[in-house]
């Protein structure tokens, strides 16, 4: 089996090409490409589809097998990848994913595809259908109480669940203590992404995700954009806004109504034949 590795500001992903390619149990190569030690070494897999009512179609799973709805940095990758494969030509390019339809503008240089620009779609704030655990209709600030400490907790669906937290240090930040406990907080029924956000300016923000079924991730593009949301809807910060990450920057723009807009890399690593299990 024919796969690529991509990134997007770090985010990495194992790609399929399932117009060529066939995959019988994708849960299983999920797991089995992720592992960093006797895979390829990613974030989780992502299936390139044929679709019906879009220009292609993205399938995701995390690094433990999970199934997931949407990633803000593996959209733009999976739309380098068919555009290069030629898989589709339009720009802007279409997606069906599991958390609905994103169109995706491709910033292209000499013909390769160098980034993109991603129509996000409308965050969800009603607890009721993020899902989350809090009473009203957002859940803004709302107190957590985990691993003997209390935060608060902006909660936000970009088509999947995000936490932002805001903390003084992301860079000391416990992520790895406090991440794990929050994902599988009892507010949470389908697990939550969580943000940790260190404010710089009203502008620029410090960002470090602990990923749903992946664990701390370098990325998370859905989860810059919920960071956007959150401050603006807090008042921490405006827009646009830049997002510092681990692996690099994301750009993201809301204003108060409507679609985020999110602006990234995209990079293709290597490709190679796959063998092993989940094929």
């Amino acid at each position: 089996m024919r796969f690529t590795k991509m990134h997007g500001a770090g985010n990495d992903y194992v790609y399929v090409d399932l117009f060529d390619e066939a995959v019988e149990d994708a849960p299983a190569l999920a797991r089995a490409v992720s592992d960093r030690h006797t895979g390829v070494g990613a974030d989780g897999l992502i299936l390139l589809k044929p679709a019906r009512d879009a220009d292609v179609a993205m399938e995701m799973y995390n690094a433990d097998g999970s199934r997931a709805e949407m990633c803000g940095n593996g959209i733009r990758c999976l739309a380098k990848l068919a555009f290069e494969r030629g898989r589709s030509k339009r720009n802007p390019m279409r997606v069906a994913t599991d958390g609905g339809p994103r169109t995706v503008a491709l910033l292209l240089e000499e013909g390769r595809v160098t980034g993109a620009r991603v129509d996000m779609g409308a965050p969800v704030l009603d607890p009721r259908r993020i899902p989350a655990r809090f009473p009203g209709e957002r859940a803004v600030d709302q107190e957590i109480d985990a691993g003997g400490r209390r935060f608060r907790a902006t909660c936000i669906s970009m088509g999947n669940p995000h936490a932002v937290i805001y903390v003084d240090d992301v860079a000391t930040f416990e992520v790895a203590r406090f991440g794990p406990l929050i994902e599988r907080h009892a507010a949470f029924p389908n697990r939550t992404n969580v943000e940790f956000v260190q404010l710089l300016n009203r502008g620029r923000v410090r960002q470090r995700t602990w990923e749903r079924g992946s664990g701390e991730t370098q990325a998370c593009g859905t989860g810059a954009c919920a960071v956007c949301v959150a401050g603006v809807l807090t008042g921490r910060t405006d827009s646009p806004l830049t997002s510092i990450l681990l692996g690099g920057e994301l750009e993201l723009a809301w204003d108060g109504s409507g679609a985020v807009l999110m602006t990234g890399p995209a990079v293709e690593v290597f490709s190679g034949d796959w063998g092993g299990h989940g094929v």
